[in-house]
């Protein structure tokens, strides 16, 4: 990937990819709850467990040190909140991810807008990429997670 250039998700083949989201625990963070409860159940028909769908920063780091989810969807805007601080509450602390009781979830920038808009953002964020949300499936989720670096919150 060249600097610059956001960490997308881009899935070939959904049916292959569909049944390795089986047990993947999401958190999803939007302050929209419309697109909370469609993203619940896009997730969820896709075989994601949706552990929760909050709306605030508060709710989201709770919500994560209570259900510890696998990964978060967390919106770039959420209110009078950056998604972006959001985020480098959430994701592991870099080079240490994975410390025994301390399991953070991976973390995806979602978004109504283009990757372009944020893509300085989200280069320097913990996030292991972004998802604009009219492409937001269980493989995209799964696309991501598996570009990621291994046990790495991202690139950086």
């Amino acid at each position: 990937m060249r600097r610059g250039e956001p960490r997308t998700a881009r899935c070939a083949c959904p049916q292959r990819q569909l049944g390795l989201a089986v047990g993947l625990r999401c958190l999803i963070v939007d302050d929209n709850p419309g697109f909370l409860q469609t993203a619940r159940k896009i997730l969820e028909d896709g075989g994601i467990t949706v552990i929760g769908a909050v709306s605030t920063s508060t709710e989201a780091v709770s919500q994560a040190a209570r259900a510890k989810p696998d990964v978060a969807l967390v919106d770039v805007v959420l209110g009078a909140e950056s998604g972006f601080d959001l985020a480098r509450q959430l994701a592991p602390p870099a080079g240490r991810p994975g410390q025994p009781g301390d399991r953070r979830p991976q973390v995806i920038i979602i978004s109504t807008h283009a990757a372009e808009d944020f893509a300085d953002l989200i280069e320097v964020s913990p996030a292991i990429g972004f998802l604009p949300k009219w492409e937001l499936s269980a493989p995209a989720v799964l696309a991501l997670l598996r570009a990621a670096p291994q046990g790495q919150p991202g690139d950086g």
